[in-house]
């Protein structure tokens, strides 16, 4: 390293504070910034000023220079336009996703370049691995806080330019770094949920019903048979459970499909969430295509599944429930030791 530059992008959590502290340990002439994302109410997530003020404080304390850019008009743009659309036509939208693909690993390294840093480093719990075909990310020592999910859309040329020092540790192990050089940060609870909405402030709900007007629809069986009634079809995901009008006793019922068009949403057992194959979209291969022998994730922290990909279809090797209209699907190959990102889609409508 050798005093290298590089940027630390620091959301006020414990884990970019460690990132930053490691990487000044191993001798890189550090600089913090952190992302003003939104402006609105805030009390999740990494968009508070509490936050900003965390990163500040820990910067301040490991005698690091620390910015602040403010990405808002970008962030409204890309992250928080498309996902008031997308649930207005009924998809499950990936916010987090967006936010890495347009913001923290694209506008950040173009505005790094122009301040002279060639080099940007982050806190995600996820590898960076070397292949014949170049560097890939790759899952997390940590199987609990891997995040290789929503950084599988990294180009080669952007992994060329980041550092992600916490690869290979685990969260507890990152705790103890941050105790054991009394980080403000050390217990600070991780954050869980969407960073633009408000749990005080009605959530999901209100945030929708303030920029769009939500749609009523009808809750009917497999047979098309109305059993009850939802006030807002944008707020009816795929494997939903609570919310969807339907009184009475017996078994538990799921949203199987959310009709935007017929204003419906049907539900089922859930059994009739199960399913052999899921259309996509939107298909990427990293290097060549490996359409066998993968395992796919379908959300931040959901479980993997064994399967092949044909054409525009996902055909899983055992039944696997439905996959969200909207939601990301990335394909996963055991490399040597790693498990490393060979391609994404969409799952499709």
């Amino acid at each position: 390293m050798n005093g290298q530059p590089i940027l630390v992008a620091m959301s006020g959590g414990v884990d970019s504070s460690v990132t930053a502290a490691l990487l000044k340990d191993q001798g890189y002439d550090v600089t913090g910034v952190t992302l003003k994302l939104w402006g609105g109410e805030s009390d999740t997530g990494c968009c508070s000023v509490s936050d900003v003020d965390d990163a500040r404080r820990v910067a301040d304390q490991l005698d690091i220079a620390h910015h602040v850019f403010n990405f808002g008009d970008e962030f409204e743009e890309h992250v928080v336009g498309p996902y008031v659309e997308a649930h207005s036509q009924g998809v499950t939208p990936n916010p987090c996703i967006e936010c890495n693909r347009h913001l923290k690993f694209d506008k950040l390294l173009r505005r790094a370049t122009a301040l002279g840093f060639d080099l940007v480093a982050t806190g995600h719990h996820a590898k960076i691995v070397e292949t014949g075909d170049g560097p890939r990310i790759a899952r997390g020592a940590d199987a609990s806080k891997d995040q290789s999910y929503v950084l599988h859309m990294l180009s080669k040329e952007q992994l060329q330019r980041v550092v992600l020092p916490l690869g290979d540790m685990t969260k507890d192990q990152v705790r103890e770094i941050a105790t054991g050089i009394d980080l403000r940060t050390a217990t600070k609870p991780d954050s869980q949920d969407v960073c633009f909405i408000s749990r005080t402030k009605g959530g999901r709900q209100r945030f929708l019903e303030t920029r769009v007007q939500l749609t009523p629809g009808t809750v009917v069986d497999r047979d098309g048979q109305p059993v009850g009634h939802v006030p807002a079809l944008e707020l009816v995901t795929v494997g939903q459970r609570k919310g969807l009008g339907v009184s009475g006793a017996g078994d538990p019922v799921y949203a199987v499909d959310v009709n935007m068009a017929e204003r419906q949403v049907t539900v089922g057992a859930e059994a009739d969430l199960f399913t052999q194959s899921s259309q996509i979209c939107d298909l990427f291969w990293v290097g060549e295509a490996v359409p066998d022998d993968v395992t796919v994730q379908t959300s931040a922290h959901g479980r993997v599944a064994g399967a092949t990909v044909v054409g525009t279809e996902v055909r899983w090797l055992q039944p696997h429930r439905r996959v969200a209209a909207g939601q990301s699907l990335v394909f996963y190959r055991k490399e040597g030791d790693a498990q490393v990102v060979v391609g994404s889609a969409t799952a499709a409508s």
